[in-house]
């Protein structure tokens, strides 16, 4: 058995690399600074005091057409052209210059082959450190290479790589699009990087530089928000993660974020961009900050456009969202007026977090405010008002009973949004004395005023009229005294009546044997059932209890029931919209009747 090298279509390859790594050709300048840093990097190693410089020179400073990257970086042997330049898929710095992989942007060996995104030959001039002549390597887009000696020795120790642009890539070689992209991935790189004669590195990370006191510092960053971001931060967090190698910020946004959208982050590795549309940075809750950091142990996806998830992001996922957190907790002890300000605008992603963290239960139990039926009110504010308070995890459910029950002086608190619920049950978990109970509709019937015993007996008859209206709904009927008094009549229906509602609307949807099943359920159920309470105290319910007219009860009774089902937004069954249409057109009738010439 002979055993064989595998054969490598370069063509393919970089097809591969254009159609499915990478997500735009603009990475071959990246990848060629990449290769530049790395390279000055490993000379420094051992020769400190050396130059790190990178420049590049567009057609339009060659002048014959070609793009040409230069570097003062530690240079190639001809022995290494041969293996390191013809080799793919090896990270030829580690292996061969024997320094540990951390220390390089570069990991993965493919760098120089971007270059054919937009070039069909490469080729590059290379003195080393080490000694000997310039050697010249040229390789094509089909696998072929040459390496010879240089027919001019090169000035310095180092390395030119040369492109001549295809007809399908020209545009990327002209000077204003060169000069943006090495800005945009190198102008914090730690070299004197320049495109031509113009200097695009910076004096280093903005969230690094000195500056004489906190309020210039955060003026600065936020002058560095609005050019990056467009927007003017709330607040400015330090971030660091020291295991990760880690520096940045976070900005506070100044508007609502979509939770729903997941927040991107700007992300450097070793100062060399590696995205501005990183996700996964930060825990989903911190959709409300946009980060720009710099990491140097983060591993970076083949592409380098995304970071590797393994367990060292994890940390610096927790990390960052304990930062993250910990920023808030400091703002509701130092600045409550800030605080409030902050939660008006991004409370979503502060309840979230409150699910699973004591810390922001507590601060949003006492800084954030509820829809209550008394009004906007902190949890804690509304309990030491209401001891025995009550909730709704239904905002339609809210909107209909908070008045009534705000009347019968009963607390009741909207949490029908997003994590209310949940983060009222903790709280009751932990403090049981606390705790807000759900409210059951039917409860509140508990509180309405009785009538008197004179009353109810004389009003007999009508309920018993109004009782045969109403039971063909399944609905029973009752007469009392509540507030508010402009309110006819509510129409209330317990936890368990809902209930036995489903039941019974599954047990017509069902086939023959789910529906013995569900119907052996309904007699445990029979008892509860909806009720239309009707309201003694309101002019209008008091005049329709004096009507002696069975029918016109029955109108009038039916025309309350879909009134109050209407004014409650509760769903409305066929049966209900026959009964509101009938109700409607019978009092009309009765209202105007018919001339007894056009009956005959």
């Amino acid at each position: 058995m002979t055993e064989r090298a595998f054969q490598v279509d370069l063509r393919g390859v970089v097809d591969l690399l254009s159609r499915h790594l990478y997500s735009s050709p603009r990475v071959y300048l990246r990848e060629l600074l990449q290769n530049g840093v790395d390279a000055v990097t490993a000379r420094r190693a051992g020769e400190p005091g050396a130059p790190a410089r990178i420049h590049v020179e567009t057609p339009e400073h060659t002048g014959d057409g070609t793009l040409r990257v230069h570097d003062t970086g530690v240079g190639l042997t001809e022995p290494q052209v041969h293996e390191l330049l013809a080799t793919i898929g090896r990270s030829g710095k580690r292996d061969e210059l024997g320094y540990a992989r951390h220390e390089f942007l570069g990991q993965f060996g493919i760098g120089l082959l971007s270059g054919f995104l937009v070039a069909d030959e490469i080729e590059v001039h290379t003195r080393s450190a080490h000694g000997g002549p310039t050697v010249r390597w040229v390789g094509h887009a089909d696998g072929r290479y040459l390496v010879e000696l240089a027919a001019q020795e090169r000035g310095e120790v180092g390395t030119t790589v040369i492109l001549r642009p295809r007809r399908d890539a020209e545009e990327w070689f002209g000077t204003h699009t060169v000069t943006e992209l090495a800005r945009h991935y190198g102008a914090l790189l730690p070299v004197e990087l320049r495109v031509g004669d113009t200097l695009l590195t910076e004096e280093g990370p903005p969230w690094s530089r000195p500056h004489p006191t906190p309020a210039r510092r955060r003026a600065a960053l936020g002058d560095y928000c609005r050019t990056l971001f467009g927007f003017t931060p709330l607040d400015v967090i330090d971030l660091e993660v020291a295991e990760a190698g880690l520096r940045g910020v976070a900005f506070v946004l100044p508007h609502p974020a979509n939770p729903t959208v997941r927040a991107t982050h700007r992300v450097y590795l070793k100062r060399m961009l590696l995205a501005d549309n990183v996700a996964d940075l930060l825990p989903d809750w911190a959709f409300f900050v946009r980060c720009v950091v710099d990491t140097e142990e983060l591993r970076p996806t083949a592409s380098r456009e995304a970071l590797y998830e393994d367990d060292l992001l994890g940390h610096v996922r927790e990390t960052l969202g304990d930062q993250v957190r910990d920023w808030l907790v400091t703002l509701a002890h130092s600045d409550t007026e800030a605080l409030r300000r902050f939660l008006r605008l991004h409370h979503v992603g502060v309840k979230a977090l409150a699910v699973h963290d004591d810390a922001m239960l507590d601060l949003v139990h006492r800084w954030l405010e509820f829809e209550t039926s008394s009004g906007a009110m902190t949890l804690a504010e509304f309990s030491r008002r209401h001891p025995e308070a009550r909730y709704t995890p239904d905002v339609d459910e809210f909107r209909r009973l908070s008045a009534v029950a705000a009347a019968q002086g009963v607390g009741l608190v909207n949490a029908g949004y997003v994590y209310d619920a949940e983060i009222i049950a903790r709280l009751g978990d932990r403090e049981p004395a606390a705790a807000l109970r759900p409210l059951d509709p039917g409860e509140l019937t508990t509180r309405f005023g009785v009538l008197e015993s004179e009353t109810e007996l004389r009003l007999r008859g009508f309920l018993r009229t109004a009782e045969r209206a109403l039971d063909p709904l399944g609905c029973a009927v009752a007469l009392r005294s509540y507030a508010p008094a402009s309110l006819p009549a509510l129409y209330l229906t317990s936890r368990a009546a809902e209930h036995r509602a489903e039941l019974a609307e599954s047990r017509i949807e069902a086939d023959p044997l789910w529906a013995d099943v569900l119907g052996a359920l309904e007699p445990a159920l029979a008892a509860d059932r909806p009720r239309l309470v009707l309201n003694h105290a309101n002019p209008l319910t008091r005049r329709i209890t004096t009507l002696t007219d069975p029918d016109l009860v029955t109108l009038a009774v039916q025309a309350l029931y879909g009134q109050a089902l209407l004014h409650g937004r509760h769903p409305l069954r066929p049966a209900d919209t026959a009964v509101l249409n009938r109700s409607f057109l019978g009092l009309l009738d009765w209202a105007a009747p018919a001339d007894p010439e056009e009956r005959k």
